[in-house]
């Protein structure tokens, strides 16, 4: 199985890039965030999933292990494939994700095509203590910052703020202050002093 590739950029689509390692060509699947930032005869290092099926050998490429890993649980969960699994890492940041799923909001993952409801509420059940056991392992996710709930979150977001800054503007919200109202009400506080 290949796990990692180093090599050049000689082509790349909307979906994959062609990575050439001693003078063997592969396609690479790859999200769109990622595939944007990638220019034609880059270098590059990209971390592998190699999934193999009766008809197809693909790869998956990745910038670093914790996307991968990410990658990886999500196709765990029936329902999700490569490309259902891609458009859920191109959404957020792979910590913003992972928090969501510990926190059970399973609106921000209906926003990816082709995962609704049940898709979403159903992974979100499957991968939130896996998530939660592996972010306490690696020490990624901030406590803190998992007290927001997923309506102040919402409710920022609707107001134009990305996940991570209002994350990070409710993580300085006094732990004391338990009404979500309030709660949102001193994050905006918080964002307007920056």
């Amino acid at each position: 199985m290949i796990s990692f590739l180093r090599g050049k950029i000689i082509n790349k689509t909307l979906n994959y890039a062609i990575i050439e390692v001693t003078n063997i060509g592969y396609q690479v699947f790859m999200g769109e965030t990622f595939l944007a930032d990638l220019k034609i005869k880059q270098e590059l290092e990209v971390y592998i999933h190699h999934r193999v099926r009766e008809e197809a050998s693909d790869l998956y490429g990745f910038p670093n292990l914790a996307d991968l890993e990410l990658f990886e649980l999500l196709l765990t969960v029936s329902g999700i494939g490569p490309k259902s699994a891609l458009g859920v890492l191109n959404m957020a940041a792979t910590e913003d994700i992972r928090e969501a799923i510990i926190r059970g909001d399973a609106n921000l993952l209906t926003k990816v095509s082709g995962i609704g409801q049940k898709t979403a509420e159903r992974l979100v059940l499957e991968l939130k203590n896996k998530v939660l056991r592996s972010s306490q392992q690696t020490g990624s996710l901030d406590p803190l910052s998992l007290m927001a709930s997923s309506d102040e979150i919402d409710a920022l977001m609707s107001l134009g703020y990305s996940l991570s800054e209002a994350r990070q503007a409710l993580s300085l919200v006094d732990s004391q202050i338990k009404d979500s109202g309030e709660r949102v009400k001193q994050a905006l506080k918080k964002i307007f002093k920056k």
